[in-house]
């Protein structure tokens, strides 16, 4: 069994709202999961220092994220580590916008070029990108937002479903 490389000592205080948010009822069950397990494991003198199978037993917890909320606690602190880590890299910007969704409809409904009978994925995305309206985009990326337009050329109402007629009484 290896060596515990971090170890959790609690102070009093934190003992105690550690051990109200397990017991809430009105916190998040990832939270209540964490204070349970860091009480169970706290190596200071008021402390249980449970075995990390015992502990995850407990708390729910698997051994490998006991070890990893170890390494937290002793980075951040006991309360710091209730909470979520913040993302590292920030989210990516959707290619699709509003604008590019309205040129990419605007060209689906055109005439089709010269040496194509209709317009295809890979044409219209070779036009948007040819507009300079995006840098790069995939025929998927245009397959997918077209899909989620209620345009169909092929029926007589561009809604999602037709009425049906009701029978004459």
């Amino acid at each position: 069994m290896p060596v515990k490389k971090y170890h959790i000592k609690l102070e009093s205080d934190e003992r105690e709202q550690l051990v109200k948010l397990s017991r809430s009822r009105r916190a998040a069950a990832v939270k209540v999961q964490r204070a349970t397990a860091m009480v169970a494991m706290d190596c200071s003198e008021e402390g249980a220092a449970l075995s990390d199978s015992k502990v995850a037993a407990i708390s729910g917890l698997s051994v490998r994220s006991l070890e990893r909320l170890r390494k937290r606690v002793c980075e951040v602190g006991a309360l710091g580590a209730l909470e979520r880590k913040p993302r590292l890299s920030p989210p990516v910007d959707p290619k699709v916008t509003g604008d590019v969704e309205a040129a990419m409809v605007k060209i689906a409904c055109s005439e089709a070029p010269a040496d194509a009978s209709r317009w295809t994925m890979q044409l219209i995305a070779d036009r948007l990108v040819e507009l300079e309206i995006v840098g790069s985009i995939s025929s998927e990326t245009v397959r997918t937002t077209l899909k989620k337009t209620t345009s169909n050329h092929g029926s007589r109402s561009a809604g999602a479903s037709r009425r049906s007629k009701t029978p004459h009484s």
